[in-house]
């Protein structure tokens, strides 16, 4: 059945793969070494006194949209072009976004939205935008727009800011 010289191949393979990965894990925890590297150069004491942390000073939106830059929301626009067309009802994907800043939700003519985005109501203020952008899904719940949302709020300004001034 097996000689002796293949038994004796065929334990030294696999000792010899053990014997690598062994040296290969004393490798990496001389490497990586994750014990502590003695006592701490310098401590940071809390200050006395003062317990309460203050919270981070709130920015008006009004004067984040009067700050944004145009020109860096036609780029953040390249994010959305798959999906949506700027030009006045030509319809994609997603619905067109010409004069989007204003218009009541779900009403580009000739697109067909999710029931959950025609029972949301209301208007597409900056302020919509700015909250549906962020997070589409955690606004309109049930929506089918698959875009994660943008996370930064300079981003989300800025092209709201682009959008608004596409249309007069």
């Amino acid at each position: 059945m097996f000689d002796t010289m293949t038994v004796t191949k065929a334990a030294a393979g696999l000792f010899g793969a053990f014997l690598v990965f062994l040296l290969g894990k004393w490798a990496a925890e001389e490497i990586y070494h994750v014990d502590g590297h003695g006592e701490a150069a310098y401590i940071v004491e809390p200050l006395e006194g003062n317990d309460t942390v203050s919270e981070a000073e709130e920015v008006n939106f009004d004067e984040l949209m009067m700050a944004a830059e145009v020109d860096k929301g036609a780029s953040v626009f390249k994010k959305c072009q798959a999906c949506h067309k700027l030009e006045d009802g030509a319809n994609g994907t997603g619905p067109y976004l010409y004069g989007v800043v204003g218009r009541p939700v779900a009403s580009a003519a000739g697109f067909g939205y999710s029931s959950a985005m025609q029972g949301k109501g209301g208007d597409w203020t900056p302020e919509e935008l700015d909250a549906f952008l962020t997070n589409p899904k955690g606004v309109v719940s049930g929506t089918s727009m698959a875009f994660a949302g943008l996370k930064k709020q300079k981003d989300r300004v800025n092209l709201i800011a682009y959008l608004d001034s596409l249309d007069n």
